[in-house]
């Protein structure tokens, strides 16, 4: 993983390192506010990486793969592509197929392979040390 691409994730959890007790230990921490931006992205990269689709393919792809549990509404789900075209996560073309007129349909690049791959990692680390915490309730 280069530098870049661990400041990439960083920034988007918002993660910071800091000395605990005056020791060489460190700690990352994780921001409320920032999970679910990340966790969109990574359902919509994830999806993307199995088929290219149209916008509303993709949300219900990933709504029926999650028993209903993710779902996209039309205003949360093109704004979030529309940033990761921006960013060259993906790339949209259009096209003159299907009952409408045009529509366009988005396949991951390589830069977002990449970046899907680390959001699935942070997202494990994440889930993982949650569960711990969570875990020690229950016993």
């Amino acid at each position: 993983m280069t530098e870049r691409q661990v400041d990439d994730i960083i920034s988007m959890f918002d993660i910071s390192e800091v000395d605990l007790n005056d020791r060489a230990m460190k700690r990352r921490s994780v921001e409320i506010r920032t999970l679910t931006p990340s966790c969109n992205e990574v359902l919509i990269l994830t999806a993307l990486e199995r088929g290219a689709g149209h916008g509303y393919q993709l949300a219900l792809g990933i709504e029926e793969e999650s028993g209903g549990f993710f779902e996209f509404k039309h205003g949360t789900l093109y704004p979030i592509l529309h940033k990761l075209e921006k960013d060259d996560l993906i790339e949209g073309t259009w096209s003159d197929e299907g009952p409408r007129a045009r529509r366009r349909h988005y396949r991951v690049t390589a830069r977002g392979r990449e970046y899907a791959r680390e959001l699935r990692e942070s997202w494990r680390e994440f889930s993982e040390r949650l569960l711990e915490v969570i875990g020690r309730a229950e016993r």
